[in-house]
């Protein structure tokens, strides 16, 4: 259980993370041309504490309905 969890969790932040820069951006630019900046170190642990968060959530969901369905 706990390595499906740990499968989860990386595979939503390396995901999650390619995501979330392409968002910042966005909404960084909305109202101009986008470009491609890092985020600050504020911005930074903004993003990591948020994807840290819905990581735990998403790896915790994926295990209890993976014992339900088994």
């Amino acid at each position: 259980m706990f390595r499906l969890l740990f499968i989860s969790f990386i595979v939503y932040i390396g995901v999650n993370l390619v995501e979330n820069m392409i968002h910042y951006n966005i909404g960084k630019y909305s109202n101009k041309q986008t470009h491609f900046d890092i985020p600050t170190k504020r911005d930074w642990c903004k993003i990591i504490l948020v994807m840290v968060f819905f990581a735990l959530i998403q790896g915790s969901l994926t295990c209890l309905l993976d014992n339900r369905c088994n």
